[in-house]
């Protein structure tokens, strides 16, 4: 992982626009408070950097949950469509390595993975399209099951025609509208 320290400036920045897109996003988090929210952030320096990485890379993201169990914050990447600093990518490394010709930038499980996050689930990318209307342009690769994946397919998620939609492809494919969607736990 690389070096996962913000300057004072980076982490004042980071804080600041987490804290104007919570107060502007209230539907998404009711019943919680920034104050505690950013007490953790602070206390876990590696995971804001991960949020800085996910606000660096298109992803808008904010608060969508609380952990009751853990006392973990839940963030999604909140963004309307799929961050643009993530698009044109295959599903996974493996994928990546199998195209000899025409290789995307790079893949969305390994950029995840290098940020610290998690590619949501499509039980997740169901919770978050609740909060909102998010991929109506876009679409964003999603956590796929392994049998699925052993076979060369990968799933990904969009919204349509006021519905969301889950869909296969091989896990090689990219797509300059195909991009992913994380989440982190704080």
């Amino acid at each position: 992982m690389p070096n996962v320290t913000l300057s004072k400036k980076q982490r004042e920045e980071i804080l600041k626009a987490l804290k104007a897109r919570f107060e502007k996003n209230m539907n998404r988090h009711q019943g919680l408070e920034w104050a505690k929210i950013q007490a953790k952030l602070e206390a876990d320096p590696e995971k804001l950097w991960s949020l800085n990485e996910m606000e660096r890379t298109g992803g808008e993201p904010d608060v969508v949950g609380h952990d009751k169990k853990t006392g973990e914050y839940i963030f999604y990447d909140c963004s309307e469509e799929s961050p643009k600093g993530r698009r044109s990518l295959c599903y996974d490394r493996e994928a990546f390595d199998s195209r000899k010709e025409n290789k995307p930038k790079d893949n969305a499980l390994g950029m995840a993975t290098a940020m610290g996050i998690e590619l949501l689930t499509e039980e997740q990318y169901r919770e978050l399209q609740k909060l909102g209307n998010f991929d109506a342009k876009t679409s964003s690769w999603v956590k796929t099951p392994s049998n699925i994946r052993k076979l060369g397919g990968a799933l990904f998620c969009d919204r349509r025609y006021d519905h969301v939609f889950t869909y296969h492809n091989g896990a090689d494919s990219y797509y300059a509208a195909r991009g992913f969607r994380g989440s982190l736990r704080v």
